[in-house]
């Protein structure tokens, strides 16, 4: 079920600029509409600007003939990121219109996940051998380049056995002789890429070597394709998107915001609210548990507020931090205890601070407005001490969710903040009446 949209007028067409932003609010037969008005290499600009989803949606809206024209425009990492995003019956209809050569191709990218690096490479790269002459490569090269190839930056050397041997630039050949062998002046130090390494660290290799691409190799050390820098800006907005979204309390969205059905929307913020929902009744277990000590001291339901949105809120910072220094390789599995030991302090310096106020706050309110009674320094006093614990809990467990949940192979992205500040709820309940038990104990209580 998708909501009601109103489509922009499209009588007089519209250029690529005002299509590009209107498209997330057209339909698809207004997009088609549109499309079909730009010029013929203006649509071509256009249509390569597109996600791979939009383009599979378009292309499945065409007849036939129009549909081999702009799919056969595609390279074939392209193409495997369209068919991946097409409804499953139309994808062999798709596959069936591109040519022999490139279906072949196609159907080996198809064969690795979307997420490993096999399924981000393409097969169209710049190879030369090392006997080669400069002269020999470039001629070979200009080639090479007619049958459009990913990039021609890197030129890797390949033996008989397709082995990468070394790698060498474009700058590289033209500047030295054309006599000179290839073997002379290529760099063996290469940075390659396993065929099934995943995605994400995938991107931190790129980070890490600030290259443009990078080879992919199978186990034998034969070179398969190469991933380019625009594959992983995706990659890295993809990653980040999910995680955000799981972090907020939701499933990750499988489409734009805008273009997700209302059905699926309410579907994947529905589970997380619910099992949040049902977190949130242990509060109410929790205060049931200290009746005796709320009605003895109706005072102190006043700061159990402050005192729970505290923990929580210390405890999904910390949570958010850690999940995203997991995700940039900055904090592995093994480093778990330097973490608990920082955040100890962080969760002690924090609680601190927030103890600080809210025991200065107690005390003005208290002393000059009479506000908290007779006891409003014992009252101050627990408050501020449960602060310090509630902060440190939050803290403490907000950080190790992540690990945990890494160490039992789920995403640590599934530690959403919202689950974290019910975890800590339900706790810092315990920790504030434990600690106001104890202070006020023959006075209030």
């Amino acid at each position: 079920m998708q909501e009601a949209r109103e489509d922009p007028p499209l009588d007089e067409g519209l250029g690529p600029e005002e299509l590009a932003e209107a498209w997330p609010l057209l339909d698809p037969s207004a997009r088609l509409e549109g499309f079909r008005m730009l010029e013929r290499h203006v649509a071509e600009d256009f249509f390569f600007t597109l996600s791979s989803r939009d383009q599979a949606e378009l292309l499945i809206d065409l007849p036939p003939l129009e549909r081999r024209s702009w799919l056969r425009q595609l390279a074939p990492d392209d193409v495997v990121d369209l068919l991946q995003e097409a409804p499953e019956e139309e994808r062999d209809p798709l596959l069936s219109l591109l040519d022999a050569p490139t279906t072949r191709e196609v159907q080996a990218l198809l064969a690795y996940a979307e997420d490993k690096a096999g399924g981000l490479m393409s097969t169209r790269y710049a190879r030369v051998r090392p006997d080669m002459t400069v002269d020999e490569a470039i001629t070979y090269l200009r080639r090479q380049a007619r049958e459009d190839i990913e990039t021609i930056y890197y030129t890797y050397v390949l033996d008989a056995g397709q082995k990468i041997l070394g790698v060498v630039s474009f700058r590289e050949l033209f500047a030295a002789r054309g006599t000179q062998p290839v073997r002379e002046i290529m760099r063996t130090d290469v940075v390659t890429v396993p065929e099934d390494m995943d995605q994400e660290s995938v991107s931190r290799l790129f980070a890490r070597h600030d290259l443009a691409a990078m080879p992919v190799v199978d186990l034998g050390g034969r070179m398969k394709g190469i991933v380019t820098v625009d594959d992983i800006v995706d990659v890295v907005e993809e990653e980040a998107t999910e995680d955000i979204q799981k972090i907020g309390g939701t499933e990750a969205l499988d489409a734009p915001y805008l273009e997700i059905g209302m059905f699926e929307m309410i579907r994947k913020r529905a589970v997380w609210l619910a099992a949040l929902f049902l977190g949130e009744m242990l509060t109410s277990t929790a205060m049931k548990a200290y009746e005796a000590e709320i009605a003895q001291a109706v005072v102190l339901a006043l700061f159990l507020p402050l005192i729970i949105s505290s923990g929580g809120n210390s405890g999904s910072q910390a949570t958010t931090l850690v999940i995203r220094a997991m995700a940039l390789g900055e904090v592995r599995l093994r480093d778990w205890w330097r973490v608990v030991r920082r955040e100890i302090l962080a969760g002690l310096g924090l609680g601190l601070i927030l103890a600080a106020i809210g025991l200065l706050r107690i005390l003005v309110w208290g002393r000059f407005f009479g506000t908290y009674g007779e006891h409003y320094v014992l009252i101050a006093t627990a408050v501020s001490a449960s602060l310090i614990g509630v902060v440190l809990w939050g803290t403490l467990a907000g950080s190790m969710l992540p690990f945990v949940l890494r160490w039992l192979g789920f995403d640590p992205a599934s530690a959403s903040a919202p689950f974290v500040a019910t975890l800590v709820d339900v706790s810092g309940i315990m920790i504030y009446f434990t600690v106001a038990s104890r202070i006020l104990h023959g006075t209030l209580l």
